[in-house]
């Protein structure tokens, strides 16, 4: 594996400056970026040397690499993959990035050596160049891959994503129809598909009812509870309060409602809440928390079946992109109200 060390070693820089332009995080001199970025290139090119020396014996396994095990929504998913590869008599062999690049790349180069059927990933980002350099080494040793939920940058690859515009454009219009004129959203990050496209359509759902995004209603969060708890607790301290937030996926919810929770303020009385994806125990308590709901069982079972579709064609490229989008559904159950204080 292409360590941090031996790019920091190359490139003539210290491995935090290399960590922080794998993660693009912190700032950086572009031309310090250019000087890692070919320290990378040039030891990714010995490596890939190295990967077509390998054996092409495939194991009866198929590598899924996610970013954070904890969320429900990649167990549905991973249970969704799971019954087709059971159909296919295959296991799994399933990784958990944490949303780190650098573990992401771990994983990504221990699947060069293990010979596995084929791989399906959510990518941490689609920023960087790193993780597509893998993929396509992956793709050189005859490992066809599908992409779940989040892209790269510059793919090929077949993908399974859900309309996150369209999912986040209603359940915006719904608060507007609700009376919300003050509306905050806790953002994914901009640096992935979802964080982007669901930003997008919140911004779509203002302009197109004339209303303009007001940038102290905008937090980014990193689709953790943690950051959910966080930005929540910042939007209570606004002299202004919003009387609706918009949260971009089901971790972040949960932080949320356990910030306003903590506040002593209650659902949808003293603020107004849709979170995007599903969270059971919002149910099981009986809270009443509106959800862009989106089938995700059902995305791992179309990933899988596009990747067996690949393996047993003997075709690890594709001939032709092969992008699937699914539709979202929004479950109103009453958080969405404007009630009159």
């Amino acid at each position: 594996m292409i360590k941090n060390k031996d790019v920091a070693i190359k490139a003539g820089v210290s491995v935090a400056t290399v960590s922080r332009v794998m993660n693009d995080s912190g700032y950086v001199k572009d031309e310090t970026k250019r000087i890692v970025f070919k320290a990378f290139d040039e030891l990714a090119n010995q490596d890939r040397i190295l990967v077509h020396s390998i054996k092409n014996t495939k194991t009866n396994i198929i590598g899924v690499v996610i970013p954070d095990i904890s969320n429900p929504f990649f167990g549905e998913v991973i249970k969704g993959i799971s019954k087709v590869a059971d159909k296919m008599n295959v296991s799994l062999l399933v990784c958990n990035t944490e949303e780190e690049i650098e573990k992401e790349l771990k994983y990504l180069d221990l699947f060069k050596t293990n010979n596995i059927m084929g791989l399906i990933i959510t990518p941490k980002t689609d920023q960087v160049g790193y993780n597509s350099k893998y993929l396509y080494q992956l793709e050189d040793i005859g490992v066809p891959v599908v992409l779940l939920d989040r892209g790269i940058n510059i793919s090929h690859f077949n993908s399974v994503f859900v309309n996150n515009i369209s999912g986040s454009f209603d359940a915006v219009n719904t608060f507007i129809k609700e009376g919300h004129k003050d509306i905050a959203i806790i953002s994914g990050p901009m640096s992935s598909k979802p964080g982007r496209e669901r930003f997008y359509g919140y911004e779509n759902a203002l302009k197109s009812n004339d209303m303009e995004v007001n940038n102290d209603y905008v937090f980014y969060g990193d689709f953790k509870l943690e950051s959910g708890y966080k930005m929540t607790k910042q939007i209570l301290k606004l002299k202004k309060r919003p009387t609706a937030i918009f949260s971009a996926n089901n971790m972040m919810t949960q932080g949320c409602v356990k910030a306003l929770v903590e506040s002593g303020l209650s659902i949808p009385k003293d603020m107004a809440l849709i979170g995007f994806d599903d969270v059971d125990m919002f149910e099981i308590m009986n809270m009443g928390i509106s959800t862009v709901s989106r089938p995700t069982e059902l995305m791992g079972e179309v990933a899988a079946e596009m990747l067996f579709d690949l393996i047993e064609d003997e075709q690890v490229k594709p001939t032709s992109i092969n992008e699937v989008l699914l539709e979202t559904k929004l479950i109103l159950r009453g958080s969405e109200k404007l009630i009159t204080r």
